[in-house]
């Protein structure tokens, strides 16, 4: 066997380890990582800069059923000390995933915490099969399958606990304080007209310990309009983390218009905190992660 020969099946060994891995493997492996946001409450008082806010921050679920072992992740996260849960879209994975997909949500807020909810354009529309090159090729183009029954996903989240944001704002009540919300519709759909900053900023008649910022996909336009009526974080997902890296480049794709070194976890943003959680699941059509593990992430924002 020539040196040719050799290199040649080395590196389609190497590619196939990497596929089997990413696709048995590393999709399934979920993990929660804890981050510290400081200077991120509101308020300089004394009793304030000991105070936190833990915010479990959840995204693209692209739930389907058969993944029982997402279902028992999240089931795992309900014993954490959290006092709100933040889904940030793309919750869906299929056609009559609904039930399933709210009653997988259900523990989280079992014990009276406060949910919010965004909606990415997967809880409106299926997925539909397509080539990974059109993210490099044609960004913009946008392909939706069957429509779904959001209403009726909304309508379960609600009965346990979840209050879902459609160009609005509202302020939520926790165990840490009062916390002042404004949401975004998915930016990514083509048909999404971005709201004034008035549409969601919150009352300005509650003392609010922090203002959340929400939005599926972190289109710099969105950001801006969440940045404007004063939002202390931003948190999005859509991105999944780009769900392939190659270390120590990092993501190859955004499928936004958001730096690529920002398309994953914490950074800044105009003088904000900006989470970008890279998500817990993937389309049905692509179902392989590399060097990008699903996450549900615990944000601990302090004074």
């Amino acid at each position: 066997m020539g040196r040719t020969t050799k290199l040649l099946t080395a590196t389609a060994a190497a590619g196939a380890a990497c596929f089997a891995y990413g696709t048995l493997i590393e999709r399934r492996w979920y993990r929660l990582r804890r981050l510290v946001l400081p200077h991120s409450l509101r308020g300089a008082t004394p009793a304030r800069d000991t105070r936190r806010l833990s915010v479990l921050h959840l995204s693209d679920l692209h739930l389907i059923p058969g993944q029982d072992h997402r279902v028992e992740f999240l089931a795992s996260l309900a014993e954490l000390d959290h006092d709100l849960v933040v889904i940030t879209g793309d919750m869906l994975g299929e056609q009559h995933a609904e039930r399933l997909t709210a009653d997988a949500l259900a523990p989280l807020t079992a014990k009276g915490q406060p949910g919010l909810v965004v909606l990415g354009s997967n809880d409106l529309f299926g997925p539909v099969a397509k080539s990974p090159i059109a993210y490099f090729t044609r960004p913009e183009r946008r392909i939706h399958g069957a429509v779904l029954d959001t209403s009726s996903l909304l309508s379960r989240l609600a009965e346990l606990g979840y209050q879902t944001l459609r160009n609005e704002a509202t302020v939520v009540s926790t165990a840490a304080g009062d916390v002042g919300v404004g949401g975004i519709d998915d930016p990514h759909l083509a048909t999404t007209e971005i709201p004034a900053p008035a549409a969601v900023t919150p009352s300005a008649d509650t003392d609010t310990l922090v203002n959340l910022g929400l939005v599926h996909a972190p289109y710099t336009a969105a950001l801006d309009v969440l940045v404007e009526p004063g939002h202390d974080v931003l948190l999005s997902g859509h991105t999944h983390g780009g769900q392939v890296r190659f270390p120590p480049f990092g993501a190859l794709v955004g499928n936004c218009d958001l730096p690529l070194d920002q398309i994953r976890g914490a950074s800044r943003y105009r003088d904000r905190w900006l989470h970008v959680s890279p998500g817990l699941g993937h389309s049905r059509y692509a179902p392989f992660r590399f060097a990008c593990r699903p996450e549900a992430t615990l944000l601990e924002l302090i004074g």
